[in-house]
C-alpha cells in the first residue's frame, strides 16, 4: 500500500511555479495576481484563506485578501465582486465558501467573471470542462487528476466509482476521469446518498473517489482489493488529545481500509494541499495561457 502525498506534491508544484516566476521577474513580466474573499470569520474558512496568501508568497505570486462582515447585503457583495472583475490588475479570484445563509451561492458563482474563475466554478467554465475545451478546472477535481498524473495511476480502461455528486466535487470529477486524456478515459460510475447496493458498487471499483461528506462512510468491506482510494471529505472531530481540540477525519475509515487498497490519500495531507496547488496553477493560466 502506497499513501499518496498531497502535501509534498503540492509543494513540489509550487516549488515549479516559482522557478517560472522567477523567470518571469528576470524578463519583466507580468506576475499573477490572486485575491480572496472572505465573508465573515468562520474559522476553517479564515484557514483555508490564509493558506492560499500563504501559497501566493511562497510562489511569488501578488495576493490580495478581501475580508467583508458577515452582514454585508448580497446587494454589497455583488459590486465588491464587480470591482474585480473589472480590475485589471487583479487575474484571478476566489469567494470563499460557503457564505451566509441570506447570499445565494448561485448568484454570486454567476458575477464572476469566467476569464477570472479561477475556482472554475461558472457554469462556462463547466460547460467548456464537459465538451474537453480550454478552461479553469474545479481546483480540487484537477488536484486529484494532477495526483494520478504524477503518481503514474493506470486509469484508462478502469472501474471508478465517484461517491458524491457536488458541483464542486463529485460531478466535475465523474467528468474529467470519463474524458479522453491521460489520466482519464475510465469508466465511470456517479454514486450518491440514494444509490441502491452502494457498497456493491464500491466494491467493483478499480479507483474509488470519495466525496459525500459523512466522516467513515466507506469502510473497509465496500473496497475491492488493490483498489486506488481517494478520499477528498474532511472532518474536525472534538479530540481532547489535540492541541487544538480537534483532529480531522475523511469520508473513509483509513486505519481498516488502507490495508485493502494499493494507494490512498490520507486525511490530513493528501487532496487538500492540491486544492491549493490547482488554484495557483489556474492562476498562472490566467495570466500566460489566454
Amino acid at each position: 500500500m502506497i499513501i499518496i502525498d498531497g502535501k509534498q506534491t503540492s509543494l513540489d508544484i509550487q516549488e515549479e511555479l516559482k522557478l517560472r516566476i522567477d523567470n518571469v521577474k528576470k524578463q519583466g513580466g507580468k506576475i499573477p495576481h490572486l485575491a480572496a474573499i472572505l465573508v465573515g470569520d468562520d474559522g476553517a474558512s479564515r484557514t483555508y484563506v490564509n493558506a492560499k496568501v500563504k501559497a501566493c508568497e511562497r510562489v511569488g505570486f501578488e495576493s490580495s485578501l478581501i475580508k467583508l462582515s458577515k452582514e454585508i447585503s448580497q446587494k454589497e457583495l455583488l459590486e465588491e465582486i464587480d470591482k474585480l472583475n473589472n480590475n485589471d490588475i487583479i487575474d484571478g479570484f476566489i469567494v470563499q465558501l460557503p457564505l451566509p445563509k441570506h447570499i445565494d451561492e448561485t448568484v454570486v458563482t454567476l458575477a464572476v467573471s469566467p476569464e477570472k474563475d479561477v475556482d472554475g466554478f461558472h457554469p462556462q467554465s463547466v460547460g467548456r470542462m464537459a465538451l474537453g475545451l480550454p478552461t479553469f478546472l474545479p481546483a480540487t477535481p484537477n488536484g486529484v487528476m494532477e495526483l494520478l498524473k504524477r503518481y503514474k495511476i493506470q486509469t484508462s480502461g478502469r472501474n471508478c466509482v465517484v461517491v458524491g455528486r457536488s458541483h464542486i466535487v463529485g460531478s466535475p470529477m465523474s467528468i474529467l476521469m470519463s474524458r479522453k486524456e491521460n489520466p482519464g478515459n475510465a469508466t465511470v460510475t456517479l454514486t450518491h446518498s440514494r444509490t441502491k447496493n452502494l457498497a456493491e458498487i464500491t466494491r467493483n471499483s478499480d479507483i474509488l473517489i470519495v466525496a459525500i461528506g459523512i466522516p467513515h462512510f466507506i469502510t473497509q468491506d465496500m473496497v475491492k482489493p488493490g483498489a486506488v482510494v481517494i478520499d477528498v471529505g474532511i472532518h474536525r472531530i472534538e479530540d481532547a488529545s489535540k492541541k487544538s481540540g480537534f483532529k480531522l477525519i475523511g469520508d473513509v475509515d483509513f486505519a481498516n481500509v488502507s490495508k485493502k487498497c494499493s494507494y490512498i490519500t490520507p486525511v490530513p495531507g493528501g487532496v487538500g494541499p492540491m486544492t491549493i496547488a490547482s488554484l495557483l496553477m489556474n492562476t498562472y493560466k490566467a495570466v500566460y495561457n489566454k
